[in-house]
């Protein structure tokens, strides 16, 4: 323990220096034209050293990527250009496509057809439930009403593919569960939970600003699936049609799948108010469907996904970091913190109701609730929306989802990354 702790003083020390060193060339590029370069370096050298730290320290990279966006964001350091702030929504979505994109590439359309039921049920069970613990708890703990406890429900229920999707490949490659079809069920699961969220968010931030609310919204939930599934699956098709009447290298592969990734997550934005369309969950069905029709080749294009997620992920988790205000959370007291932990409660009897009357042990299923737990890009993008909207509780609301942020993206990681081995079965 003491040798932790010495080591952690260091590289702390280290990271301290290295700031200190940088920051001696801001005011020479603050009117300079290279300061978004200057920027990018430092979001991938610091995110890079302190991951690294926190894996020397047996803790999950993904907390010195977020320490790392904390530490240069717009709240303390401000080191990080306000360019790279204004499309910071946009570069995690390209993050979020890539990591769905090589997940698509390694789900097999057998396994998913397998594990049905619960992976249908883990789509909105567990946000249901959560949103209905903070309803009931929020009115208590910080004094809402129960319509602005709903926004808030649906802020901090969706679960982050960018901190689970990574890690379920990480098991699917090295055999942990993967008989059981365990990280396959989270990935398919987690992809729709955000969709479903979404979709709850938008009906009932419109029902605050307008008092009404139409059940067209509602049924968007599903058509927004079913457009999203098919649409996703009819481009897999074609494009495996193309790969295989046409010869185009790997390289040249990868930059085709991920226009058509970006052209589908672009209708999205084009279908919004004319019909529900989930752009992420019909990428995830491209590489399905790709991967069912030319495995070999979605298994050489998925070695080259994870080698740009390497560049992705430290993008998504330091602009996620940048987006956290610590003020907010040294303010937001002991109800904010006991809401955000006991609406995770609620979460994990979703994920155990979702899982009743499979034959996963009780192990598996504790490792799946676990699974469930972070939140991150989600909270990032809409935790603000409220606030921008002019809704009264919007700080509240903010507030309590960077506290959500702060807390199960670290939680989740570390129960998953610590417990993987002991709870799940390696397949030999």
């Amino acid at each position: 323990m003491a040798k932790t702790a010495k080591t952690a003083s260091m590289l702390m020390t280290s990271t301290t220096k290295i700031v200190g060193a940088l920051a001696f060339f801001m005011p020479l590029l603050k009117n300079g034209e290279c300061i978004m370069l200057f920027s990018l370096a430092l979001i991938f050298l610091l995110g890079m050293f302190l991951g690294n730290v926190f894996e020397k320290l047996g803790l999950p990279k993904l907390l010195g990527m977020l320490l790392t966006g904390v530490l240069l964001g717009p709240y303390m350091l401000n080191y990080i250009d306000g360019s790279i702030l204004g499309i910071s929504s946009e570069l995690r979505k390209i993050a979020l496509i890539i990591i769905l994109t090589r997940a698509g590439l390694n789900l097999d359309l057998k396994d998913l057809r397998k594990v049905g039921r619960p992976a249908m049920l883990l789509c909105f069970v567990p946000a249901v439930f959560e949103i209905l613990g903070v309803t009931l708890l929020a009115p208590k703990f910080l004094g809402l009403g129960i319509l602005d406890a709903l926004i808030l429900g649906t802020v901090v229920a969706a679960v982050s593919p960018a901190v689970i999707v990574p890690r379920m490949l990480k098991l699917m490659e090295n055999g942990y569960g993967r008989d059981q079809k365990i990280p396959q069920m989270i990935m398919a699961g987690a992809s729709v939970d955000d969709v479903f969220v979404i979709v709850l968010f938008t009906a009932f931030t419109g029902f605050a600003l307008t008092g009404e609310m139409h059940l067209g919204e509602f049924l968007s939930i599903p058509v927004a699936i079913v457009l999203g599934v098919v649409t996703g699956g009819f481009v897999g098709l074609f494009l495996s049609w193309v790969f295989t009447r046409f010869h185009i290298r790997d390289t040249g592969k990868v930059l085709v799948i991920l226009s058509m990734a970006f052209l589908l997550v672009s209708l999205e934005e084009m279908l919004q108010g004319i019909v529900g369309f989930s752009g992420l969950l019909a990428v995830m069905a491209m590489g399905i469907l790709l991967q069912e029709k030319k495995y070999e080749v979605a298994k050489r294009l998925s070695g080259k996904f994870s080698k740009l997620w390497v560049a992705a992920e430290l993008l998504l988790f330091v602009l996620v970091g940048a987006s956290v205000n610590l003020s907010l959370v040294l303010t937001a007291g002991l109800p904010a913190v006991l809401l955000v932990l006991l609406a995770l409660l609620f979460r994990i009897l979703g994920v155990f109701l979702s899982l009743l009357k499979t034959p996963l042990t009780r192990k598996e299923r504790a490792f799946s609730a676990m699974a469930y737990l972070p939140k991150a890009t989600v909270q990032a993008a809409i935790g603000g929306l409220p606030l921008a909207m002019g809704l009264p509780s919007g700080e509240i609301i903010l507030t309590v989802a960077v506290v959500s942020i702060v807390l199960t993206a670290p939680l989740g990681a570390i129960l998953v990354d610590r417990s993987y081995k002991r709870l799940l079965v390696r397949s030999k």
